[in-house]
């Protein structure tokens, strides 16, 4: 477990600089971690509508607003999302919000009740997943997998087109040549798709939806 230290207040945090426990947020964690993470001119009132809305939808809903969700509530277009929170939804947003999209993504009733229940069974192999569903090890991946959790995103019918199988090839590309997954944004620059497109071909969200299905999931 880690620290860190914010005008005297210490936060207990992951090796990812997300705060370990939502309750323990405030204001002036938002604020030093936005320093901490590049955002040396402050919190305008645009992040603290962004920051606000994340903390307020999950405290009502009990999970992490989606990207698509966020920018729709707060009036926001990709590009300006980018603008306000350079290093990502995930990496920027959530993470001043004091929440990550793990957080509330599993009801008690889903929990595994063995460690049977971490195997998820596609076609004649075994593949091993965390207790949020996401592949251990992205090199046992292939396309029955991709196929297999394509029902569990919301994907109508679990048909994968050519449109879906473009971004999950280039996550899985992008993931081998640099060892991380890219921002939605930078996914969606790249591909050059606005965000209602990416939306509408992973309704169950980007990490949810995308980064699942393509072997892949945030540490």
């Amino acid at each position: 477990m880690l620290s860190y230290t914010i005008n005297g207040k210490e936060y207990k945090i992951d090796e990812n600089n997300f705060l370990l426990d939502f309750r323990k947020w405030d204001e002036g964690f938002a604020v030093g971690m936005a320093e901490k993470i590049g955002m040396v001119k402050g919190l305008s009132g645009e992040h603290w509508d962004v920051i606000k809305y994340i903390r307020k939808n999950f405290e009502t809903t009990g999970r992490c607003p989606l990207v698509y969700e966020t920018c729709r509530n707060c009036g926001l277009t990709l590009k300006q999302l980018k603008r306000l929170f350079p290093t990502g939804y995930l990496r920027g947003a959530c993470r001043l919000a004091g929440i990550t999209y793990k957080e509330g993504y599993l009801s008690e009733s889903s929990l595994p009740k063995t460690a049977d229940d971490l195997n998820v069974i596609s076609a004649s192999k075994t593949y091993r997943v965390d207790v949020r569903g996401f592949l251990i090890n992205p090199d046992d991946w292939d396309e029955y997998y991709a196929a297999h959790r394509a029902y569990d995103a919301k994907i109508p019918g679990g048909f994968l087109t050519e449109q879906h199988w473009k971004i999950i090839n280039y996550l899985r590309m992008h993931f081998r040549e640099t060892s991380e997954i890219p921002t939605v944004i930078q996914t969606c620059e790249d591909n050059k798709i606005d965000l209602s497109d990416l939306e509408a071909l992973f309704p169950d969200g980007y990490h949810r939806g995308a980064v699942k299905i393509s072997g892949l999931r945030v540490r």
